[in-house]
């Protein structure tokens, strides 16, 4: 039976056989409702809203096929028969209808009677109780399992494995899993909880029976729920002769396209093996994932997303997929077999092939610039460590920061070669990172789960923000933020008129105001179509207050402005460069626009100045925008734009200017009626995001016109200050000045380099077979310490060991070791001399044999670490001279 039938028979049986409702497996990328994961990772978190009661389910009766991602097991693809990270799950669900008798019946019935699995092949597991939760035995599913005909002795009782629960607190319950015994071949006899690959589980019955407070207490559901789970893989390498998961027919094309490519066979060495597995786990994963919008990042989904693909390009580059030249379009190829395979069931992979492949290429073009340079840099340094010593974190992060390595890549590389990774530097180097990236962008981290938990417990919030921008209203919860300052509070209001970001729009601004209390509006989360106030609160207010919630018209209005004016440029870029462009992110704040867009290269002044002027003509014109909610095949036939990796309902809202002929997109955000609102637009930059994709920054009304004001202003000042008398003439004044200036830097540049050369010359000591040089110039740039010690290097030979650092003007410490090729030979390494010196300074850093540089924090000893850098050249001299 292939996979597609098996698919197919578990959906029949369900939705067709037993009453249940069929519904399309949802996105990898989970409801708002659910923070505390990425990616969906079981055939339940998408109902999740429905178990939690936040939502009326479409039936009580669910039957799905879900999409499911489990990062935890990305390192571990290739090493086994049975590790993946994307997968497809079979379930069914029942929502306070059917519990444990007819999760039981209806699942042996599909297992005799439609699959066909011999019954001595079949052990099935229950509950042993928890006196710690006062639960017994669960004699209740052992009675249901021997009613359906499960041999007494095939019954086995375990543990916390057989005891399901959805977090410390909230629903729980046990559950009974049932087992394939793949046979003697696979192992000694024996029974389900042995060690050993010879049980295999692969149908997971969960019976949610009780709910669990803070205490730990147990109390039972007043409606029980049915949560299951058969992983599709699994039944089918069941099914098909008990194969590996690699082995099964729907992964097949990916495996043969793999041996067609490499020239070699899956199973015929270890190496290949592996390679081959990454490929098809990855191959479905990058295509699933960027078929439901993840876009390649450094941080959450998109980091996910990128580091899968770059692990299957070194690993297709193992087995020669890429070839000696590295050319690029392996992956889109790879792609390509994925959509082949599984485009019937899932129609986004086919609707959205192009745009999925452009963002596979652009990913594989960047990380194959660095992969040899990447690899060169991670073998120079590996191959001179000590024996035992693990590999550097400051190597790590550097081939992370510098070649595009993601550290587990690194981390599998090093473990390759038995050696270990320094994860902790590692870790630490990153979060230095990240704390300087978040002091620069000045942001505070939002408190989303707990506004979550608060959306799961108190009812609805109506939004009313689309027709009024004050309401009177009532509190139907508020508390603080956790970890704040008591001032920082969750509120949620029954109507509310605040905008939750989302698409692009930021959060509207405003005042919730009460009897005792009055609260500034910070950010508005948004979950599906619910919303959470954040918000800084002065006084009190209380669940059940009567408060008028308003929002700040002016921001309000300035936010719109710039929202309609995002989808009058994207109209405009397509007119002007061609179908191709399609957004790939906005910023609509009340001060200013972002938009991002795919094209391959950068604009021209002309086609900027075109574009510009086709919205000037739109925004003079006075057109009305309008919007009406529709369902979505009215809003395809009439050709409105829907943005890839947009999560769309039955309904939607279309944004129409003019008659619609030339912009109407779906979006859920707030818009002016008429462009002669926006007036003006002014484009102030186009710039690269990479990737094929470009950036367009723009203002409009009184914020681009006083940006031009400003630029006048300052154009008129520095005409006076370069004595300049025709405004016309200032480029050319000011070109003449820059060509001066360089000149006048290159002449102090080559005065400075040729005193700093012979006064380093002159701190020439010899130790052994080292010439060593420590210095100290407080002249120089981190830069140009070390182009001076390239050129020590180069003037004192192989031997030499060059030690330089300065006091820089921003009160830091700038040191650069350079090591020649004999002096490595003989025992040097700059990476680890610089890890002595920099420490004494207050710093860190690492690098290859050859050449290393680092920071540092105290100035004031400086001198003392140089003195014991050339201190510890001159002991390895001796232990080297034996003397």
């Amino acid at each position: 039976m292939k996979s597609a039938e098996i698919r197919r028979l578990f959906l029949d049986h369900f939705a067709a056989d037993n009453g249940h409702l069929e519904v399309p497996s949802a996105s990898l990328v989970p409801s708002s409702y659910d923070p505390s994961v990425l990616l969906n990772v079981a055939g339940m978190q998408p109902f999740k809203p429905y178990f939690a009661g936040i939502e009326e389910p479409p039936s009580t009766r669910l039957a799905s096929c879900q999409k499911c991602f489990r990062t935890p097991d990305i390192d571990e693809v290739g090493l086994t028969a049975r590790h993946m990270t994307f997968f497809e799950m079979l379930g069914n669900f029942s929502f306070g209808d059917y519990f444990k008798q007819g999760a039981i019946e209806m699942a042996w019935d599909l297992i005799i009677n439609k699959l066909g699995i011999p019954l001595d092949r079949l052990w099935v597991t229950i509950h042993e109780g928890d006196p710690k939760l006062g639960l017994e035995l669960d004699t209740e599913a052992r009675d249901l399992w021997l009613g359906v005909g499960v041999p007494a002795d095939r019954i086995v009782a375990l543990g916390d494995d057989n005891f399901w629960k959805a977090g410390p607190t909230g629903p729980c319950g046990p559950c009974s899993e049932i087992f394939y015994d793949r046979g003697p071949e696979w192992g000694p006899d024996g029974q389900p909880g042995d060690e050993g690959d010879r049980y295999l589980e692969f149908y997971n019955l969960v019976f949610m029976q009780y709910t669990r407070d803070e205490a730990g207490n147990l109390t039972e559901l007043p409606a029980k729920n049915i949560d299951t789970g058969m992983g599709l893989e699994r039944i089918t390498s069941i099914l098909q002769d008990n194969v590996s998961i690699f082995e099964i027919d729907s992964v097949q094309p990916i495996v043969q396209w793999a041996e067609e490519r490499s020239g070699r066979t899956y199973g015929s060495d270890q190496a290949t093996t592996k390679a081959m597995r990454v490929l098809v786990d990855h191959g479905r994963g990058m295509s699933f994932l960027a078929s439901d919008g993840v876009t390649t990042s450094n941080e959450g989904r998109g980091y996910v997303l990128r580091r899968i693909i770059r692990r299957a390009i070194q690993h297709a580059d193992r087995i020669g997929i890429y070839g000696a030249d590295r050319q690029g379009g392996v992956l889109a190829e790879l792609h390509a077999r994925v959509v082949d395979s599984f485009g019937d069931q899932y129609p986004q992979l086919v609707e959205h092939r192009e745009a999925v492949a452009a963002i596979i290429n652009a990913e594989e073009e960047r990380f194959l610039r660095t992969l040899d340079k990447g690899l060169a840099s991670f073998t120079q340094t590996i191959d001179a460590l000590p024996v035992g010593a693990a590999f550097p974190g400051d190597e790590a992060f550097q081939l992370h920061d510098t070649y595009g390595f993601p550290v587990e890549l690194t981390e599998e590389l090093v473990g390759e070669r038995d050696r270990t990774l320094d994860r902790p530097r590692f870790d630490q180097l990153m979060q230095e990172q990240r704390e300087r990236a978040r002091a620069a962008a000045g942001g505070g981290s939002l408190p989303t789960e707990q506004a979550a938990r608060l959306v799961q417990s108190v009812a609805k919030t109506e939004f009313v923000g689309f027709d009024e921008l004050a309401v009177e209203t009532h509190v139907l919860a508020v508390e603080p933020v956790k970890g704040g300052d008591g001032n920082r509070v969750l509120i949620k209001l029954e109507r509310s008129p605040f905008y939750a970001e989302g698409g692009g729009q930021v959060s509207d601004a405003g005042t919730i105001t009460g009897p005792q209390g009055r609260a500034t509006i910070e950010a508005v989360l948004k979950f599906e179509t619910d919303q959470v106030v954040l918000a800084d609160l002065d006084g009190t207010l209380a669940v059940g207050d009567p408060v008028v919630a308003a929002v700040d018209a002016d921001e309000r209005h300035a936010t719109e402005r710039n929202h309609t004016a995002t989808h009058l440029l994207h109209a405009a870029l397509q007119q002007v460069l061609g179908d191709h462009v399609a957004q790939k992110g906005s910023l609509v704040e009340p001060s200013r626009l972002r938009f991002d867009f795919s094209h391959p290269a950068a604009m021209t002044p002309d086609e900027l100045a075109a574009v510009e002027a086709i919205v000037v003509d739109h925004v003079a014109a006075g057109e009305p925008v309008d919007w009406r909610e529709v369902d979505i095949e009215t809003a395809r036939a009439a050709g409105a734009t829907m943005l890839f990796g947009e999560k769309y309902g039955d309904v939607v809202r279309m944004v129409s200017v003019g008659d619609g002929s030339w912009s109407r997109e779906l979006c859920g955000g707030t818009h002016v009626t008429n462009t002669a609102q926006i007036r003006g637009v002014l484009v102030t930059h186009e710039s690269s995001v990479g990737g094929g994709t470009r950036r367009i920054e723009a203002l409009t009304g009184d914020g681009a016109a006083q940006w031009l004001r400003e630029r006048a202003d300052a154009g008129v000042a520095a005409a006076q200050v370069l004595g300049v008398t025709e405004f016309d003439q200032l480029p050319k004044k000011v070109d003449d000045l820059k060509k001066s200036v360089a000149r006048l830097e290159r002449e102090l540049s080559a005065l400075r380099s040729g005193g700093a050369l012979e006064e380093a010359l002159a701190a020439r000591t010899d130790a052994g077979p080292f010439a060593v040089i420590a210095h100290r110039d407080d002249s120089l740039t981190g830069d140009e310490l070390l182009d001076l010690a390239d050129r020590l290097k180069n003037k004192l030979g192989s031997g030499s060991v060059v030690i330089l650092g300065a006091a820089l003007e921003d009160g830091k410490v700038a040191l650069i070791v350079s090591v020649g090729d004999e002096a490595i030979a003989a025992g040097a390494h700059a990476g680890n001399l610089i890890k002595q010196v920099a420490g004494i300074v207050g710093g860190g850093g690492g690098g290859r044999p050859n050449m290393a540089r680092a920071g540092g924090k105290d100035p004031s000893k400086l001198d003392e670490a140089l003195a014991a850098g050339r201190s510890a050249v001159e002991q390895l001299a001796g232990a080297t001279t034996g003397g």
